[in-house]
């Protein structure tokens, strides 16, 4: 899972993006309201963690500005402002929560997991169960009826992608910033390449489950 951490306090940002990341998340961060909307632009996030108060460009104008837009990211509004009328401004801008510091940090998992929660999987502490595999996320094991299979970290989080996203289309540079971030300069070729291996993946753990091509536009997870 790909987050956006847009916090302004140094310390606070480095200690979330650290914790985050030990929890298997995958976190860029920033330090402004003009970051935040140039990131959040990019439709590459499946949580965005989005302080109020930010140098720039308010963080109550960056969730506007991306909701006009159409991005429908959960985001998580994170403040020091915690008066009623201050959470319901917010959820009436388009935010999906309201968390006030300070906060513990099993609250905020909390609340990721549940703005991010997916209605065709089945969640299991780290595990998604999706037709005929289950996917451990943290320990990167995929397992079909045919037996489990170890994951790279590039494999892992392209499963990951997939499995959140069953019979959609992906497109080609969704993936690629989902997967390598939008300052990576990645060739297009080595998505293929991860492609074709997580294809093995599958084959290797008897799963039906199927990546297909969709010339010009990307791929999608399929039952076969």
């Amino acid at each position: 899972m790909r987050i956006l951490l847009a916090e302004d306090d140094k310390h606070l940002n480095e200690t979330l993006a650290y914790q985050l990341t030990s929890q298997h998340f995958t976190v860029d961060s920033c330090f402004d309201g003009e970051e935040a909307l140039f990131y959040g632009e990019q439709n590459i996030y499946d949580v965005i963690l989005l302080d109020r108060m930010l140098p720039y460009m308010a963080g109550t104008d960056v969730l506007t500005a991306l909701r006009q837009k159409g991005i429908a990211t959960p985001i998580i509004l994170i403040t020091a402002l915690g008066t009623l009328s201050d959470k319901v401004t917010g959820l009436d801008l388009g935010a999906d929560d309201y968390l006030v510091k300070p906060f513990a940090f099993e609250e905020l998992l909390a609340r990721i997991r549940c703005v991010s929660r997916r209605p065709h999987t089945l969640t299991v502490n780290d595990t998604f169960s999706v037709a005929d595999i289950s996917w451990k996320e943290s320990e990167c094991i995929l397992t079909g009826p045919s037996g489990s299979c170890t994951l790279s970290k590039k494999e892992a989080a392209l499963m990951d992608i997939f499995v959140h996203s069953l019979g959609k289309t992906l497109q080609r540079s969704t993936i690629l910033l989902k997967v390598w971030g939008p300052d990576s300069d990645i060739e297009e070729g080595n998505l293929d390449n991860y492609i074709h291996f997580l294809r093995r993946r599958l084959k290797i753990t008897g799963s039906t489950l199927q990546i297909k091509t969709i010339r010009g536009v990307g791929y999608s997870l399929h039952q076969g």
